[in-house]
């Protein structure tokens, strides 16, 4: 039985989840992980003709782990491109947050509304304080 879109849609995801940990630990053992659910992704994916098997995964894989080690001169370009085909917000935000990616955006400060001139006219004034 052919394994069904959702079956490749979670393969997918744990490709993912497995570039994320890689992102983290930066560990050989994460990233044979990633190099094997690429492998598996591809086999996915079939064969155009004969022994000429896509390598798509394979090759994503090997460029975002190096870009992730910093072997990479166009690292923040790969990681960002990578980053934006997440379509898991969490998964996305973790991904920029672990390779360095997320950037705080400053949050906008509301304007203060000015106050009314005639907020407090016709109220008698408070006695001092005693001292």
């Amino acid at each position: 039985m052919p394994p069904s879109v959702e079956d490749h849609r979670r393969l997918l995801g744990a490709w993912q989840l497995a570039i994320l940990r890689f992102a983290v630990t930066l560990s050989d053992s994460d990233r044979h992980n990633v190099a094997a659910l690429a492998v598996e992704l591809d086999r996915l994916g079939g064969r155009r003709s004969g022994e000429d098997s896509l390598h798509f995964f394979r090759r994503t894989s090997s460029r975002l782990c190096a870009a992730i080690d910093g072997r990479q001169q166009d690292a923040e370009a790969t990681l960002d491109g990578f980053c934006k085909q997440i379509e898991e917000p969490r998964l996305r935000l973790a991904f920029a947050a672990a390779v360095g990616l997320a950037r705080s955006k400053p949050a906008r400060s509301k304007p203060q509304p000015k106050r009314d001139q005639n907020l407090f006219r016709g109220l008698l004034a408070r006695p001092p304080a005693p001292l």
